[in-house]
């Protein structure tokens, strides 16, 4: 059904039902919109314009339409144009002309807005999850490999040695921004649209504050014109589900690299690998790949997003229908990769004896030698224009740094000595590089320490947050008696993608 009429005289065409109709893609908000209702339902008791025995009839309809949609016994009809149709069809259904009651005082356009938030803040919890246990997974890794040492890169050629657990808590500490980030949002997130109305307010829900904090929004809308119209909130979001898409990706590539025949550093687990159809001896990076590939459509939802608000006039427009789908698809993307992921990083072991053998290709070492001549009171341009001399006269003679005698360097600058031998080992180089943040083991030590701390207060938040969203789906569908639930989380999970919406 379709919740406008009166002043058409002739039948929507079938184009035209077409083209409007996203009942297959918003569906997956059904329980949002439910729970939206009943706040809005108390709310409109309060304004007198429902008596207390027309809400009380209204809601308990509310909670069984919530439990069949739950189970599966609700689905769109093809002539439903979107969720909030289906949802008043079915309620009229059991409980008559009350039904229409509801829809006193809001909109369609503040109730998709308020639907979609309440989503979108619930789904955070599940990717802010995913994506710590993705972190514990790296610190593990980097606690285990906290002696092994390796070659570092700039610009995929051998730069310096580094312990490889530092190599692995970089993805760490830019995964633990994207947490951040999703934090962030969640309190900018925190605004109640529902009681705006159409675009300018309501005269009949009069109490949107109300609404709000019974929906666990931290305020309602300052201006309802703002409010139906703004989809900062979800651009912002699929910023950093980009965001997160390009560290997914920049990971896989080093998984790929790393996991080639050239490289030969990692052994990727055959339960997170594939082969090929017709060479039998291929065992292919695919979650390394595909996070690679899929970093594209997150990307290309972020700029599908924000090309259609580009130049939308305020209040709402329909082109704002075309927000869902970007946005679902990339949690559905996320939620579909991450796991893989963190089953990759877990799982893959790493060759310590290979990755030494190169520690000290492409002359890494050269920088110490530089560090070495200002250690001896050698300003740094002069130093460094003697090592790159060092390098060019180790090319000449087909030899490693280590491996030029003393006087060899005595022929470049006096300043040499014989302790520049001891500076000339990767475990040396290493240790040099104590300072915080640096690559040295004790300096990765207290990284991982840090690091171990920040991952606990981001679970200690992120268990608040998604307590705080478990009482609101305890509280709103009961009236406010906490304990008693409909419907669990992981039945929410399956409708946050969408199962069952066709």
């Amino acid at each position: 059904m379709t919740l406008w009429g009166g002043r058409f005289s002739s039948n929507t065409a079938d184009a035209m039902a077409a083209l409007s109709r996203s009942v297959h893609f918003d569906w997956r908000l059904a329980p949002y919109d439910i729970v939206s209702s009943k706040a809005h339902c108390r709310n409109l008791v309060k304004s007198k314009v429902l008596s207390a025995s027309e809400g009380k009839k209204i809601e308990n309809a509310l909670d069984l339409l919530r439990k069949d949609i739950a189970k599966g016994l609700i689905t769109p009809s093809i002539l439903d144009e979107d969720l909030h149709g289906v949802i008043e069809r079915v309620l009229g259904d059991r409980i008559g002309d009350l039904a229409g009651k509801l829809r006193a005082g809001r909109s369609r356009n503040d109730q998709i807005a308020t639907d979609l938030r309440l989503y979108l803040r619930d789904v955070s919890g599940d990717l802010i999850s995913h994506l710590l246990q993705l972190i514990e997974s790296f610190i593990k890794q980097a606690k285990r490999y906290d002696h092994t040492y390796v070659s570092g890169f700039t610009h995929l050629q051998h730069a310096q040695p580094i312990v490889f657990g530092h190599e692995l808590a970089k993805h760490a500490h830019a995964l633990l921004r994207d947490v951040e980030r999703l934090e962030q949002w969640w309190s900018r997130a925190g605004v109640s649209p529902l009681g705006s109305g159409a675009l300018a307010g309501s005269s009949l829900a009069a109490n949107p504050e109300a609404s709000a904090k019974a929906l666990h929004f931290d305020s309602s809308a300052g201006n309802s014109i703002d409010a139906v119209s703004d989809r900062d909130f979800a651009a912002e979001f699929l910023f950093i589900t980009a965001m997160i898409g390009i560290h997914l990706s920049r990971i896989g590539e080093e998984w790929i690299l790393w996991s080639s025949t050239e490289f030969g550093w990692a052994k990727l687990d055959d339960a997170y690998s594939t082969g090929s159809s017709i060479m039998p001896q291929k065992k292919n990076p695919d979650v390394a790949e595909l996070a690679r590939g899929k970093s594209g459509r997150l990307v290309g939802n972020l700029t599908s997003l924000l090309v259609m608000l580009k130049g939308l006039p305020f209040a709402y427009n329909r082109d704002l229908q075309e927000d869902k789908e970007p946005v679902f698809d990339s949690i559905d993307t996320l939620i579909l990769l991450l796991p893989a992921v963190i089953g990759m990083v877990e799982s893959t072991e790493f060759d310590e004896k290979r990755m030494l053998l190169g520690a000290t290709s492409g002359f890494a070492l050269a920088t110490e030698v530089a560090d070495y001549l200002v250690r001896k009171g050698l300003p740094f341009a002069k130093a460094h224009e003697i090592s790159g001399k060092a390098v060019a006269l180790a090319e000449r003679k087909k030899l490693g740094l280590e491996e030029l005698t003393l006087a060899d360097y005595q022929s470049l600058n006096k300043l040499f000595g014989e302790d520049i031998f001891k500076a000339l080992t990767v475990e040396a180089a290493v240790a040099s590089r104590k300072s915080r943040g640096g690559t040295a083991p004790a300096a990765l030590g207290t990284q991982l320490s840090e690091l171990g701390t920040l991952l606990s207060a981001a679970k200690r938040a992120n268990t608040k947050r998604v307590a705080a969203l478990a009482k609101l789906w305890g509280e709103v569908e009961t009236g406010n008696k906490p304990g008693k639930k409909l419907g669990t989380r992981a039945t929410r999970a399956k409708q946050r993608r969408g199962v069952g919406a066709r």
